[in-house]
């Protein structure tokens, strides 16, 4: 694309292209580096949801510091459209790379679930909760480190669901507690998380069905199938780990995010034995 000016900001190419906004590789030319913009789509700039969303988005984000949590530089606007300025994380997401490769090896998958269920820990710190947790929301930078982002979904910790808005989430990967509409908490974004790996290390999401309301339910309703019996090669630690954090009962998964996160580091350093010690 030809270099659009937006304020300070030159957008120089489209990173990805989603229902509410677009996202530019930009240069920012008062500070001088690359940044990311995502700019709301004009027919939603006179919507009041949208804008509650992008604007929820803007202000979770910028309250976290968290290595692994998107940066927020800006929340602005221009000629009457919003937008919001971001970390440059442009190598792709994991869903991107489970189009294009089929299934993510378990080393790198058990790498992403750790850093990311250090940004959810981070997050739930902050008094909130993701609640869209999935392979899409999933970024890379240049370095390969994972970003979590778009919180345009996220609520406070303790916020009630209205059951007249309906399913809120990305149906494969939904908790079912929350399919349920019953009290949702941390445990509800660390199964989605661990949905995320599921479909990340077999190439596979945890449930399948004809339409979103029979894939919620199946989380619901459904026996998962472990892991390894889709990939019969994936290490007992990575697949006891997926199916304790997926458990349909809450009070059966890990008790806290450093639980999840002792099991996936010590998943990960067997594995690494494995492949490489003598």
């Amino acid at each position: 694309m030809m270099p659009v000016q937006l304020k300070q900001f030159q957008l120089r190419s489209v990173i990805a292209s989603g229902g509410m906004g677009t996202v530019f590789r930009a240069f920012d030319t008062i500070l001088e580096r690359e940044v990311a913009v995502k700019l709301l789509q004009k027919e939603f700039a006179q919507d009041a949801a949208s804008m509650a969303g992008f604007l929820r988005e803007a202000r979770a984000c910028a309250g976290l510091n968290h290595t692994h949590i998107i940066h927020i530089h800006n929340f602005d606007e221009h000629e009457g459209r919003k937008f919001l300025v971001m970390e440059l994380s442009d190598r792709g997401t994991l869903d991107g790379r489970l189009e294009k490769e089929g299934r993510v090896d378990e080393l790198l998958v058990l790498d992403v679930g750790i850093k990311i269920a250090g940004a959810l820990d981070a997050t739930y710190r902050h008094g909130l909760l993701h609640l869209d947790v999935k392979p899409g929301n999933i970024l890379f930078n240049a370095e390969n480190e994972p970003k979590l982002v778009d919180f345009g979904l996220a609520k406070r910790v303790g916020e009630k669901s209205n059951p007249d808005e309906g399913l809120i989430g990305t149906p494969l990967y939904i908790a079912p507690e929350r399919v349920e509409h019953q009290r949702e908490d941390f445990r509800s974004d660390m199964y989605s998380l661990a949905a995320t790996l599921y479909h990340a290390v077999t190439g596979r999401p945890p449930f399948d069905a004809e339409d979103d309301t029979a894939v919620a339910m199946a989380h619901v309703e459904k026996p998962l199938t472990p892991p390894n019996k889709l990939l019969p090669d994936l290490t007992k630690d990575t697949n006891d780990a997926i199916i304790r954090a997926m458990s349909k009962d809450p009070a059966e998964r890990f008790k806290s995010y450093d639980e999840l996160i002792m099991a996936l580091t010590a998943a990960r350093s067997r594995l690494l034995v494995k492949r490489f010690g003598r």
